[in-house]
């Protein structure tokens, strides 16, 4: 019985990155096709580059919060 639930619990994984992979493939796919005009593909860089920043204040803020006491 133990066998046949860490075999289900092992396909999960598998299961979470085929997801994850076609979400990006699909949000991807068609940002990737207008790179050909220069501008937009400044703009998509710059959103790319903007994100990356959100994301390591966001985290950096919850690793270190303030503690104001």
């Amino acid at each position: 019985i133990m066998g046949e639930f860490f075999t289900n619990v092992s396909r999960y994984p598998k299961y979470l990155i085929t997801i994850v992979l076609g979400v990006f493939t699909a949000a991807l796919s068609p940002l990737l096709k207008r790179t050909s005009n220069p501008v937009t593909a400044i703009a998509l860089v710059g959103a790319l580059i903007s994100g990356v920043v959100t994301l390591a204040f966001l985290l950096r803020a919850m690793v270190f919060p303030l503690s104001i006491a």
